[in-house]
């Protein structure tokens, strides 16, 4: 079996190793599908805060949260929706490929607690993790299992990443978009800085943001190509100092340490007929 329990405080975890070799590998939380580790060359990656909740219940601050079928605040349920606090299904892998990739794939159904709370709505959520010699990809479909009826969704992956020292740390690929300023009155503005660097609260929704993303300076020096598919937004996020000592499940100077740039589907809804397929990916690529 290769769910493996451990267990915090609070709770016992289920978590699936998805292993390439002793130096790159990647751990999944079943609680959200939430990726809470990847190792590139024996240099951990993902940021995950040393003060997040592992109780099976709080969406775990740091890795990769799922973010569906709401990005945000969401008036029929919790922030960012309820598939990063929803316990998922392991249901193949860890396979390994000719080329030596690994892959595991996770889901999430309709369930009677997620009926209540989104208008009934039937659907079937799958997520694949694959770890290869030189990069990370999460794909994402979303299935309408309705018999009848579209729903409308926005989805992202919160993707956290771990960087040594937040003020070198630069993002490629969003000159010149227009972006939702959430720190400021949700105002639009225009990106002007390319490569753009991070130097106080952030919360940016960069709309139509097709270009892959070159960021620098993240674990271990390294340099990572962010490429997507189908994610047509991308969010640039760092909660700063003031921010950072409001967050109980955050220590107080992680901001220095972490950026979030997450690929995501967001600044419009994605309409999807019953029996229809939404397939989105993302690919971190070291260079």
């Amino acid at each position: 079996d290769p769910i493996r329990s451990w267990s915090s405080e609070m709770a016992t975890l289920e978590l699936v190793e998805v292993c390439r070799d002793e130096n790159n590998k990647a751990v999944v939380n079943l609680h959200g599908a939430t990726l809470q580790s990847w190792i590139h060359e024996g240099v951990e990656m993902i940021f995950v805060s040393k003060n997040a909740v592992f109780n099976n219940k709080k969406a775990v601050r740091g890795g990769i949260p799922v973010v569906f079928p709401c990005f945000g605040a969401w008036e029929l349920g919790p922030q960012h929706g309820f598939a990063r606090i929803s316990k998922w299904t392991h249901t193949s892998g860890p396979s390994k490929d000719s080329n030596g990739d690994v892959s595991a794939t996770f889901t999430l159904t309709d369930s009677e607690d997620t009926r209540k709370m989104w208008n009934g709505n039937k659907f079937e959520v799958q997520y694949t993790v694959t770890v290869k010699g030189d990069s990370l990809t999460t794909d994402f479909a979303v299935k309408n299992l309705n018999e009848s009826g579209d729903f409308e969704f926005t989805c992202l992956l919160h993707t956290y990443f771990s960087v040594p020292d937040i003020s070198k740390t630069t993002v490629s690929g969003l000159g010149g978009l227009a972006y939702t300023d959430k720190t400021d009155q949700g105002l639009v503005k225009q990106e002007t800085s390319d490569p753009k660097t991070v130097s106080g609260f952030t919360d940016s929704v960069y709309i139509k943001a097709t270009k892959d993303h070159i960021i620098t300076n993240v674990a271990g020096g390294k340099t990572i190509c962010l490429k997507k598919s189908n994610f047509q937004d991308t969010v640039v996020w760092n909660p700063w100092a003031e921010k950072a000592k409001a967050m109980s499940d955050f220590g107080d100077d992680e901001y220095l340490h972490m950026l979030c740039v997450e690929a995501g589907h967001v600044s419009s809804p994605c309409k999807l007929p019953a029996g229809e397929r939404f397939v989105a990916s993302q690919t971190l690529q070291i260079l």
